[in-house]
């Protein structure tokens, strides 16, 4: 499955892996991403979103009574 944000659509950043002999080898920086319940036109979705999104408030998180209304 693909490491991008489903609301910023930030994706892996690639890099070198330096050692302590300078050995160069590439490596990949994925973004921090948590799976969560959001609300997107009145429906529950779960997403894949990143921490920095979830943090800035770009996501809508459903209230607790309407957990218990969709089950």
């Amino acid at each position: 499955m693909a490491q991008r944000c489903d609301v910023c659509g930030k994706g892996p950043q690639f890099g070198n892996r330096v050692s302590h002999a300078h050995n160069v080898t590439h490596r990949r920086f994925n973004p921090n991403l948590r799976r969560v319940r959001t609300l997107i036109q009145g429906v529950q979705k779960k997403l894949r979103v990143c921490t920095r999104c979830l943090r800035s408030g770009k996501v809508a998180k459903p209230s607790p009574a309407a957990k218990g209304a969709s089950a």
